[in-house]
């Protein structure tokens, strides 16, 4: 009996051990892989064309709310769970693929998890019927909180002949759909069955939990001790420190923690100390998660999400305005499991690129111990130190005036602030990651170490360096890369090799970029269905600087007709070859406007088609481009105006086939009328 037991329990363990929140000593990076409607960027087929890059940076990438929301959404507004897979990012096998193909990288998919509240399906109490693996799950009038929407969802109901929970919400009401009662054991059926879905059918690593004032903690406890997600984080947004640890010991079963959180009291520390540049504001007194060494495991730092960036002018959140990459750098040296937000990502990626080297060369981890060395008000600096399991950070913050210690190498730096890995960590270092790169680069190759005869040795053929194979040269010594490569350096000691790095050069032809012109064009709307009263282009780059100034932009006046149809344009320039223009359309300061569209650097077309929260934008181009500087009458479109036209024209009459190009009148017929419209745009 005592041996049946003790087989028991064993077999138990890997489920006991599961159940922890996140995992100890976790030396991971996330990336948050969307923000406030990054419908372009945020695609599934585009974040997975990513995953070579982003394999070797970050283990977790957290992706929007992946089910359908019944229109454009950035899917807050849960309306399925189990059956439609097609949201604003992509289709179902798109996501599936990005999932698989993330795992195969190493990367784990974190899905943001929405149970908060729920979307209606027709009215204000009732929701879609799913039917998963022989199941059909649906939500009741009676499992919405009694409480809901202030009481004016119980008036509704009352008038409506529907009745709702016995139960008041358990947490934060919110009003902008129905709050579910998560003591129904109906509600709880249906979520637990949803999440297991979540990790076993579609992949998912682990879970986002949305909104987690909305309902009580415990409920978050009661989940992921049922689901067992590795990783379990949950948007508790506070900056009392006491409050989001009492909401992460509010999800203990039995003792355990069940879901790390993130650290909202960390985002604002650093928030305050970069936007007035007061670098000693840094020093968090015990104010942050990630500085209690009984909470730091639970700690998901960051400095920006979607929620808090600057949006537009009409929604300005409260976002960091200034010292963006030394807020990262900060975070990046820190315990706590770190997650980067898409848009600094994209905007500063080589710089945090050679933060994340920094913090896994020197092991950093989410419980690494840590320490302040110095902290001048009078010179505005501040100086922090994290060990890892290879070695030490120091990260120097503000002013320059601080000397680093000679124990130190200083290997990343910028604005108000600078990186320096201890002698201890016995590394080489590069002075570029990898990625893309115009033209030939010289890459800057230093020993860290304790050694004083430390030298580097390398290969640019991806082969292991050794005292036999590769170049050696003197520390600080430099390499030009001049094609793609692979390379590979180390410490030399001797005849040992040691502490050696990868990094991926693709090279591009050199940056010989010309700038160009585009034009933008948007379809109409002033005409039915949508007939807006006047059209006007937001529009910002690549760099967030306004072209057409604040919100709502500049009234467009300009039109060209194209095939047919009327479009109002604007005109921009492209002056580099990494930017680009983004657009709000809109009809003035009014509701009335277009999700964002990104990522524009070529003339494009663009109709605005059906509205939900905001009108949503379909690319026309592939239609319209072609017919842009053509002539009507080329009908097949080969440059002229000739007796092949006429032909072309005859043929599609004859066949009764439907050819839009042979109607070179624009008259919604192919007939005789544009056979003499090509005659006389012969004879002319």
């Amino acid at each position: 009996m005592k041996k049946l037991f003790t087989t028991a329990l064993v077999a138990m363990l890997p489920l006991l051990m599961l159940g922890q929140g996140w995992p100890a000593n976790y030396n991971g990076v996330m990336l948050q892989g969307f923000y406030w409607d990054s419908f372009n960027d945020s695609k599934w087929a585009v974040l997975e064309e990513q995953a070579d890059e982003l394999a070797e940076f970050f283990q977790l990438v957290w992706i929007p709310q992946s089910a359908n929301c019944g229109g454009t959404s950035m899917g807050y507004d849960a309306k399925y769970w189990f059956t439609n897979y097609n949201s604003s990012f992509g289709s179902k096998a798109q996501l599936q693929s990005m999932i698989n193909t993330f795992k195969d990288k190493g990367i784990g998919t974190i899905a943001d998890v929405v149970i908060n509240h729920r979307k209606n399906a027709s009215n204000w109490v009732d929701f879609v019927s799913e039917t998963y693996k022989g199941v059909t799950y649906r939500l009741k009038s009676t499992d919405i909180c009694k409480n809901d929407d202030g009481g004016a969802a119980l008036a509704w109901a009352n008038a409506n002949g529907y009745q709702l929970s016995s139960n008041n919400d358990t947490g934060e009401d919110w009003g902008g759909m129905r709050d579910l009662d998560h003591k129904s054991e109906n509600v709880q059926t249906n979520v637990k069955a949803y999440l297991k879905m979540l990790l076993e059918d579609l992949g998912y690593a682990g879970f986002r939990y949305d909104m987690t004032k909305g309902y009580s903690a415990s409920f978050t406890g009661l989940y992921n001790a049922y689901s067992q997600p590795t990783y379990s984080v949950g948007e508790y947004w506070d900056g009392n420190l006491g409050a989001v640890k009492n909401w992460i010991d509010g999800t203990k079963v039995d003792g355990v923690v069940q879901s790390a959180a993130f650290d909202f009291p960390f985002r604002y520390v650093v928030r305050d100390a970069v936007n007035n540049n007061k670098w000693t504001n840094l020093s968090s007194n015990g104010r942050t998660l990630n500085q209690d060494a009984n909470y730091r495991r639970y700690s998901v730092t960051f400095i920006e999400n979607h929620d808090t960036e600057y949006r537009s002018a009409s929604a300005p959140q409260d976002p960091i305005r200034q010292n963006i990459e030394a807020g990262n750098a900060f975070m990046m040296i820190m315990p706590g499991t770190p997650c980067v937000f898409l848009k600094h990502w994209m905007s500063y990626k080589e710089a945090i690129k050679q933060m994340i080297y920094v913090r896994q060369l020197a092991g950093i981890h989410n419980q690494s111990t840590n320490q302040v060395i110095a902290n001048s008000s009078v010179n505005n600096y501040y100086v922090h130190r994290s060990a890892g399991t290879r070695g030490a950070v120091l990260a120097a913050m503000g002013s320059t005036s601080y000397n680093i210690p000679d124990t130190y190498v200083e290997v990343v730096s910028g604005t108000n602030y600078r990186l320096a890995l201890s002698k201890t960590t016995e590394t080489a270092w590069a002075s570029k990651p990898s990625g893309e790169y115009a033209g030939k680069q010289t890459i800057t190759l230093t020993a860290v170490s304790q050694s004083a005869d430390a030298r580097i040795v390398y290969t640019l053929d991806g082969s292991e360096p050794s005292a036999n194979n590769g170049t050696v040269i003197s520390s600080g010594s430099s390499v030009v890369v001049a094609a793609n490569a692979t390379l590979k350096a180390g410490l030399l000691i001797g005849n040992a090799v040691s502490g050696v790095i990868t990094r991926h050069y693709v090279i591009g032809p050199d940056d010989d970029f010309e700038p160009y012109e585009i034009t933008v064009f948007l379809k109409d709307p002033t005409v039915a269905p949508n007939n807006w009263s006047t059209v006007n282009f937001y529009t910002w780059d690549s760099s967030n600087n306004q072209h057409n100034g604040n919100w709502p932009g500049e009234r467009i006046t300009d039109t060209k007709v194209v095939k047919g149809e009327t479009f109002y344009y604007q005109t921009y320039m492209i002056t580099s070859r990494n930017f680009f223009m983004n657009f709000v359309f809109n009809q003035g300061p009014t509701d009335v406007q277009t999700e964002d569209v990104t990522a524009v650097k070529q003339t494009s077309f663009f109709e605005v088609t059906t509205q939900t929260n905001k009108y949503e934008v379909k690319d026309v181009t592939d239609i319209y481009l072609p017919y842009l500087n053509r002539d009507p009458a080329d009908a097949n479109g080969d440059g002229e105006v000739n007796i092949a036209d006429i032909n072309l024209i005859i043929d599609v009459i004859l066949s009764g086939a439907v050819n839009t190009a042979a109607d070179v009148n624009d008259d919604g017929e192919v007939n005789i009328a544009d056979i003499n419209f090509v005659i006389d745009s012969i004879l002319r």
